[in-house]
Parts: C-alpha cells; sequence; structure tokens
C-alpha cells in the first residue's frame, strides 16, 4: 500500500487536470463476454463533451445503481459532472421480483429484459453505463451452499475480473469511484466480487506495469463505500413516518438490528445532500421492474418525509490520496481545488 501511495501522489499532479470523458457507452452491446481478456470491446456513440469532474460508480447487477447512492449521481449530473455506471453482470440469474413482472415471456429473456431496464434507468439519471461482460452468479440458498455455477463472475480470477475495469478506468479517467465495502452491503457473491474488482482497479490502473495493454495509467484520487442501509437513517424515517401519523414499515427492521450486536454500525465520513433528487432515484428504481414492485419497501416513506428526515446520501470514505477535511458532504472535496473547471 505504501508503494502505491507513493506512486499515485507524485502523479497526481501531472494527471488531475486533464479533461477527458468516456464515450457514452451502449446498454445493449457494452461488452462482449466472449471476447479474449482484455479485448472487450464496446459500441459507443459520438463522446460528449468533457467533464471536468468525473464520477465512476461499481456496481454488481442492474438495479444496483438506483438502489445505491442513484441521488448523488443525478445531483453530480445535474451539475455537470460526468458520471458513469460499471454494472459487472447482467444479473441474468436474479429473481423477479415484482410478480406483475413474472410472466412466461419475461423469464424467458430476462437478461434482455434486464438490460432494457438499466437502459431506461440510466436514461433517467442522466448518467453513462456500460456493461462489464460478466455472467450473474446468482444468489446461492440451502445448507449446505451449493456451488457457484460454472463461468459465473464469482468463479473469476481477480486479474480476469479486474481488467475490464481497469480498462474502464484509463478511459473514462474518474477522480472519485465508488462501490461496495468488504461486506459487499449483503452476502451476494457478486457483491463481494466487486468489492474485490473494484479495490484491484483503484490500486492497478495508476500503475503503468499493471494491467498494460488496458490503456495509459490514470490513478482515480478517491474511493468511497456506500453506506446507504443502517439503523440511524431507518430509525430516523421510522420516527418521522409516526411524527406525521403514517404507519411505519421500519419497527420490524429496527428491531432485528437492534438484537444483532454483530453488526456494527458503518462508518461515515461522507453525507451527499441530495433530496431534490429523490423523485428520480425513484423513478430509476422503478425503472427495474423486474427488481423493484411499487408496492414495496422501497416507497414506503414519503419522499417529503425522507428529504425532513435524512436528506444525504452517506459514504465512507476507504482511500485517498488527496487531503480532506471531515466531516465531507461532497464526494470531491479536496478534488475540486485541483481540476480545472
Amino acid at each position: 500500500m505504501l508503494n502505491f501511495l507513493r506512486y499515485a501522489r507524485c502523479t497526481i499532479r501531472l494527471r488531475v487536470t486533464e479533461g477527458y470523458s468516456l464515450p457514452a457507452a451502449s446498454s445493449d452491446r457494452g461488452s462482449e463476454r466472449g471476447a479474449a481478456p482484455g479485448s472487450r470491446r464496446a459500441v459507443v456513440p459520438a463522446a460528449p463533451p468533457p467533464a471536468a469532474l468525473r464520477l465512476m460508480a461499481v456496481h454488481a447487477h442492474p438495479d444496483d445503481e438506483s438502489s445505491k447512492g442513484a441521488a448523488s449521481m443525478a445531483r453530480y449530473v445535474r451539475a455537470g459532472a460526468g458520471v458513469l455506471v460499471c454494472t459487472m453482470t447482467g444479473g441474468e440469474r436474479g429473481d423477479i421480483l415484482n410478480k406483475a413482472m413474472d410472466r412466461p415471456e419475461i423469464r424467458a429473456d430476462l437478461a434482455g429484459v434486464r438490460r432494457a431496464e438499466m437502459a431506461r434507468a440510466r436514461e433517467i439519471l442522466g448518467v453513462q453505463q456500460r456493461f462489464m461482460g460478466f455472467t450473474d452468479s446468482g444468489l446461492p440458498e440451502g445448507d449446505p451452499l451449493p456451488p457457484l455455477p460454472e463461468g459465473c463472475f464469482a468463479l473469476e480470477s481477480l486479474a480476469a475480473a479486474a481488467r475490464p475495469l481497469v480498462q474502464a478506468v484509463r478511459e473514462f479517467r474518474p477522480h472519485a469511484l465508488i462501490t461496495y465495502d468488504e461486506s459487499g452491503g449483503y452476502p451476494h457473491p457478486d457483491h463481494i466480487k466487486t468489492h474485490q474488482v473494484a479495490i484491484e482497479a483503484f490500486e492497478a490502473a495508476g500503475d503503468p506495469d499493471r494491467y498494460p495493454d488496458c490503456g495509459d495509467p490514470w490513478q482515480p484520487l478517491k474511493l468511497y463505500y456506500f453506506a446507504t442501509f443502517h439503523l440511524a437513517r431507518f430509525t430516523a424515517l421510522h420516527e418521522e413516518m409516526l411524527r406525521r401519523g403514517l404507519p411505519s414499515p421500519y419497527a420490524e427492521r429496527i428491531a432485528e438490528w437492534k438484537e444483532r450486536a454483530d453488526r456494527p454500525a458503518p462508518q461515515i465520513t461522507t453525507r451527499v445532500p441530495c433530496g431534490d433528487y429523490f423523485e428520480i432515484r425513484d423513478q430509476a428504481l422503478l425503472a427495474h421492474a423486474t427488481q423493484i414492485d411499487p408496492e414495496s419497501f422501497w416507497f414506503a416513506c414519503p419522499v417529503d418525509a425522507q428529504r425532513a428526515a435524512w436528506p444525504t446520501e452517506d459514504y465512507y470514505l476507504a482511500r485517498s490520496v488527496v487531503d480532506t477535511e471531515m466531516p465531507e458532504d461532497d464526494l470531491f472535496a479536496g478534488i475540486r481545488e485541483r481540476v480545472s473547471l
């Protein structure tokens, strides 16, 4: 780690002011899984104007981008930043969680349906998006757990899984990267693998000796973990609903959380005010119709109550090669001063 930090710090001054943006990637054919490692290609339209500030979100499946950090991304896009969502898998083995969508024709082409849903969510959020081309591992269930399916994302070697993400980092050149912590947010093998791959890409993309066939080196300046689902937030939402005389769906979840003494509260370093973009977040969530039931708990708390009780999305700053003061209210804190706007 010390070598990585020394290398990164000595290269930041040269690179942080460069304006560069990845062309808007097609969500229909963002990559070809069958290609040789390092040769995945995106079908892309013309490049948009370069964005001075750039943020990359690394997620496991379509819909994850709309449930974690979506309002933050919508805010930054509308303020002129470039935002790229990298989706590691196509969600092919996901369950259909909305009964209205559980139909034979949907099941027969779930991969295609989920790509179409991702395209719509991407449009709503205003972000660029690229599939990294791996196959969903599914969520194993049973005791003992069954083996993961052959060829799935979670069974890929770290180098093979990280290669397309390293290439995306070097092409898009993000200043900040957001992803899951080491638990994956929950113990889905694809989420845990996504964390590992994001760490690898953050540490390797700036080193010219690593993945030398994946483009010119670029060092992201900050790496954050999502801190989305935590007791303090749900307690605040619960209390706000009760104050308004509304039934709260959070009581049982809060009780279960308190009983789990082994579940520590997440560390939060950064709270991004984004309440004005909660409606956009919800629209993006609803675009993932196979995964999101419009009558589910996602929408149980009115948006105005959410804005009153908890108007931020929260993060933990896990790595940084720039100085910043805590607590933060901006993922680009410590970066804005260095970037030519």
